[in-house]
C-alpha cells in the first residue's frame, strides 16, 4: 500500500505597516549616519593635514628664530627672480665715478716717476705728459693735542678764571686731563647708535684703525655724556613733532634692564623722534603732542592711536593688504573672492594717488574719487561673513570705515606707515646686536642720540659734524651751539 505525503503551503506572514515604516526610518538614519561618518572622516583628514602643516611651520619658525640671520630672512628664493645686472635702454642707470677732490683740499702731492729704461726692451723712455690720479686715505695715526690752559684770578671778585679753546669739550684738569676729541666722541655715538656696534667692538675698531686705546666703560660714558649735551636738540625735535601737520608713528619691542619694553618712533616732515617706554601705549606720544593734536596721522591698526580724536587718521593700507593676502593664501574655491576684491580695491586707490603724483590726475579728481571708494568698501565690509576670519576683518574695516582713503582727500598723507617702519630699522639692528639697554639712563641716551642722528640724516646733514660741534660748544660761552632745525 503506497504512502502519499501531503504538503501544506504556508501563507505569507502579514507585517504590520507600523513596523515597515519604522524599518524604513532606521534604514534612512543608518544611511544618514554613514554619510555623516564619511564627512567627519574627511574633515578629520583635512584637519590632520592642517595640523601637520601647522606643526611643520611652527618647527620652521623655531629653527629660523635660533639662526643668527633669522630676522633678515625673507623665506625661500623666488621661483622666477628678476634678472641680475643692469637693465637695457633708458633703465640702464648712471655709472658712478668717484669725483676728484678740489685742488685746495690736496694734503699731499707725490710723484710717480718713469723708470730709467723700458722694462721690456731696455730702451730709452721719452716723457710725453704728466697726468693726475687722486687717492683718499684714512689717517692711521691719531692727532694728539696739548692744550696749555691759562688760569687766572679776577682782581675784583677773586673768582678763578680758566681759558677754553674751541676744540676742547671739557674744562676738566688733573686726573681727567687726558680726553677723547670731539670728532672721536661723535664717531663713537654714531658707531653705537647708528651702526649698532657694541662698546667692546667700538674699542677694538679704535685700537685697530686709529691706534687709540679705549675701554668699554669709557665708550659708555662718552655716549651718556653726549646724550646729555644733545638734550637741547632733542627738545627742538619734540617741538617739531608737535607742530607738524603730518605724523607717522610706529613701535617695536625693546628691552631695558632685562625687562620687556617698547621703542616708539615718530616721523614728521623734517624730523624723526624716538622714545622708550615700559608699555606699547601711546602715552609718550600724548605727552609730546597732547590729546588735542589736530594733524593727520598715518598708523597701523593699533587702537592706542584712537585716543587722538581731533586728528585725521589714515589706517596703513600696507598692513591690511598683507593681512588680506594671508587670508587669500589659505582660502579655497569661492572663498578667495572676498580677499581678492579687497586687495583690488586698495591697490586701485594707491595707483590713483600715484597717478596724481605724476601729474596725470588732478587733486579735485582725486578728492572726488573718495566717495566711490568709501561706498565700495562699505558694500564689501557690511554683509556678515560665514568664515570667522573674514568676519573679524570686516569688523575691523567697518570700525575704521572713514580712515582707509584719507590719502585721496589729502594727497600729502601717505597711504602706508612705511616711514615709521623705516625709522624703526636702525633700532632693530641695535636690538639684534645687543638686545636693548641695561639701564634707563642708557635708554634715555638711546632715544636722544637716535633722534638727533636720524634727524640729521633726514635733513641731509652730517650727524658726526653736528654732534662734534655741539660737544665743543657745550659749556663754552664763546662758541654758539649749532642749530638743527630753524623755526618754521
Amino acid at each position: 500500500m503506497g504512502f502519499v505525503a501531503s504538503i501544506k503551503v504556508c501563507e505569507p506572514i502579514s507585517v504590520p505597516r507600523v513596523l515597515v515604516e519604522e524599518l524604513q526610518k532606521l534604514r534612512a538614519e543608518v544611511e544618514q549616519l554613514r554619510a555623516e561618518n564619511d564627512r567627519l572622516r574627511r574633515e578629520n583628514e583635512r584637519l590632520q593635514g592642517e595640523l601637520g602643516q601647522a606643526k611643520a611651520d611652527l618647527d620652521a619658525a623655531r629653527r629660523a628664530g635660533k639662526r643668527q640671520a633669522a630676522p633678515f630672512s625673507k623665506g625661500p628664493p623666488k621661483a622666477h627672480p628678476k634678472r641680475p645686472g643692469r637693465k637695457r635702454g633708458a633703465a640702464h642707470g648712471r655709472h658712478g665715478h668717484r669725483p676728484a677732490p678740489p685742488p685746495e683740499s690736496i694734503d699731499q702731492t707725490l710723484d710717480a716717476p718713469l723708470p730709467e729704461a723700458c722694462p721690456d726692451c731696455g730702451g730709452t723712455i721719452d716723457e710725453t705728459e704728466v697726468d693726475t690720479q687722486f687717492q683718499t686715505e684714512i689717517p692711521r695715526r691719531p692727532i694728539i693735542r696739548q692744550f696749555n690752559v691759562h688760569i687766572g684770578c679776577c682782581c675784583a671778585c677773586g673768582k678763578r678764571i680758566q681759558g677754553r679753546h674751541p676744540l676742547q669739550t671739557s674744562d676738566a684738569l688733573g686726573a681727567a686731563a687726558s680726553q677723547i676729541g670731539p670728532d672721536a666722541q661723535a664717531a663713537i655715538d654714531m658707531l653705537n647708535k647708528t651702526f649698532g656696534l657694541s662698546h667692546g667692538k667700538i674699542a677694538q675698531v679704535f685700537d685697530a684703525l686709529f691706534g687709540i686705546k679705549l675701554t668699554r666703560g669709557a665708550s659708555v660714558q662718552i655716549v651718556l655724556r653726549s646724550a646729555k649735551r644733545l638734550e637741547a636738540a632733542d627738545e627742538v625735535i619734540r617741538s617739531e613733532v608737535k607742530g607738524s601737520p603730518c605724523l607717522t608713528p610706529d613701535e617695536t619691542g625693546w628691552r631695558v634692564e632685562g625687562k620687556p619694553g617698547w621703542l616708539h618712533a615718530w616721523v614728521v616732515g623734517r624730523a624723526v623722534c624716538y622714545a622708550i617706554e615700559e608699555c606699547r601705549k601711546a602715552d609718550a606720544l600724548e605727552d609730546v603732542i597732547g590729546l588735542d593734536w589736530a594733524g593727520k596721522m598715518t598708523h597701523d591698526g593699533f587702537s592706542t592711536y584712537d585716543r587722538f580724536r581731533e586728528a585725521i587718521h589714515q589706517q596703513c593700507l600696507g598692513h591690511i593688504i598683507r593681512r588680506t593676502r594671508e587670508l587669500e593664501a589659505k582660502a579655497k574655491r569661492g572663498a578667495v573672492h572676498y580677499p581678492r576684491k579687497l586687495i583690488a580695491l586698495f591697490t586701485e586707490a594707491v595707483h590713483l594717488r600715484n597717478r596724481h603724483i605724476k601729474g596725470e590726475v588732478t587733486a579735485a579728481q582725486l578728492k572726488g574719487a573718495r566717495k566711490e571708494f568709501d561706498r565700495r568698501l562699505r558694500e564689501l565690509a557690511y554683509p556678515p561673513r560665514t568664515v570667522p576670519e573674514y568676519e573679524t576683518l570686516s569688523e575691523h574695516l567697518w570700525k575704521h570705515l572713514d580712515e582707509w582713503f584719507t590719502f585721496l582727500e589729502h594727497p600729502e598723507v601717505e597711504p602706508t606707515n612705511w616711514e615709521g617702519e623705516q625709522a624703526i630699522r636702525p633700532a632693530v639692528v641695535n636690538r639684534k646686536v645687543w638686545g636693548g639697554n641695561r639701564t634707563w639712563a642708557g635708554a634715555r641716551a638711546q632715544e636722544v642720540l637716535m633722534s638727533v642722528l636720524q634727524t640729521c640724516k633726514r635733513l641731509g646733514l652730517s650727524g658726526l659734524d653736528f654732534a662734534s660741534r655741539t660737544l665743543r660748544a657745550f659749556g663754552n660761552p664763546v662758541l654758539p651751539r649749532p642749530v638743527l632745525l630753524t623755526p618754521r
